[in-house]
């Protein structure tokens, strides 16, 4: 029997493990099945039992680095109970966030110490974990790169030495709603003078700022603020699918300018215009429409060394929520042909999955 081809090397920008095994209370070490047969009957969210991936599964679809979140909010209004909406991620204060923070990257500490991941700090770790990787997947743990959707767990701006210290490498100041520190998606603001400051310290740290979710005026404001590396680490195009969840055209040529890198995410609401969540089915989208963001992006840019993957899967939703084609992230995959077909090249094809991703953190982690 022929064996099938090793899978293409992925480098994923956006995945939010910890969130999803802490506040779902999902054992991310077994196969996907096992997770869903588990969730099967639960109702307390529409993604029980449809989650694409799991750590095996990861290996599985040759997923070699990814950036992996902590995720916790408390914005300006938390203090008033009404406006906290969901009791997985909104909290009444900032030390609260904090805590639930500190709960996530207990979590990868722990799967540090069993062998299922390793956490990269630095461009040398990196490129030797890379290397192992590429050489023998069977042998090595999935490389993390810690990042922060949203800054609110940071209790005030000198905190972020503190994190830095801990190994966050990456972060985004807003999530949606309004935060400490600015505004994100659905809402419409600058930053405050805590965000200000907060960029401050990250450029002297040398911490990689994301402006995923930030608001235009916010997004505007950090390109003028912030002076160090940054990235968009699950977006996509405005053009094509409209809504401020999307990059318009100028931010991705701003984005570009700064020799940043876009990591294009699988939600399908992102991809599929008027989508209605628990209403719209995925087979109305499939991953070709991924490959339009990502050809999108290529077209400005005019080269494909600034697109790149940052799916966002079981970010919160699983395959009710992803496009027709992909039921576990190893259908990723696919994508591969996709572009194929379209003329990239087999070196573009690898910058997108990977390549670009190796580039961009081998320049600017320390």
């Amino acid at each position: 029997m022929e064996q099938s081809a090793a899978p293409r090397l992925i480098f994923d920008s956006h995945l939010d493990l910890a969130w999803a095994a802490v506040f779902f209370d999902r054992d991310l070490t077994l196969p996907v099945e096992e997770i869903r047969r588990r969730e099967a009957g639960m109702t307390d969210h529409p993604a029980r039992g449809t989650n694409v991936l799991s750590l095996p599964e990861l290996r599985r679809a040759g997923v070699a680095v990814c950036v992996a979140t902590l995720l916790a909010r408390s914005g300006p209004e938390a203090k008033h109970r009404a406006t906290i909406l969901r009791t997985d991620l909104d909290y009444a204060t900032p030390a609260h966030a904090h805590g639930a923070a500190h709960a996530q990257l207990a979590y990868y500490r722990c799967l540090e110490e069993q062998g299922h991941v390793r956490m990269i700090r630095t461009r040398a770790e990196l490129g030797a974990h890379w290397a192992a990787y590429a050489a023998d997947p069977a042998k090595m743990p999935l490389g993390i790169i810690l990042s922060m959707e949203g800054t609110d767990p940071i209790t005030h701006p000198d905190q972020a030495r503190q994190w830095w210290d801990l190994g966050l490498r990456a972060a985004g100041p807003a999530h949606y709603g309004r935060g400490q520190y600015a505004c994100g998606t659905a809402t419409e603001g600058p930053l405050s003078s805590a965000g200000i400051e907060l960029l401050r310290v990250m450029d002297e740290l040398g911490m990689i700022l994301d402006v995923t979710h930030l608001s235009d005026t916010s997004m505007g404001q950090a390109f003028d603020y912030f002076e160090g590396p940054l990235l968009a680490s699950h977006h996509n195009c405005r053009a094509l699918v409209p809504g401020d969840r999307q990059l318009t055209d100028e931010q991705i040529r701003k984005i570009v300018s700064r020799a940043g890198v876009i990591g294009m995410a699988l939600d399908a609401w992102m991809l599929y215009p008027n989508w209605v969540r628990q209403q719209t089915k995925p087979e109305v989208v499939g991953l070709a429409a991924l490959a339009d963001h990502i050809d999108h992006v290529c077209q400005i840019a005019g080269n494909a060394r600034h697109a790149a993957l940052g799916t966002d899967l079981d970010g919160g939703f699983g395959n009710e929520q992803t496009p027709g084609d992909l039921k576990v992230y190893s259908d990723v995959q696919k994508l591969a042909g996709i572009l194929a077909g379209r003329g990239y090249s087999d070196e573009q094809v690898a910058g997108i999955f990977h390549g670009n991703w190796v580039e961009f953190f081998g320049r600017n982690l320390p």
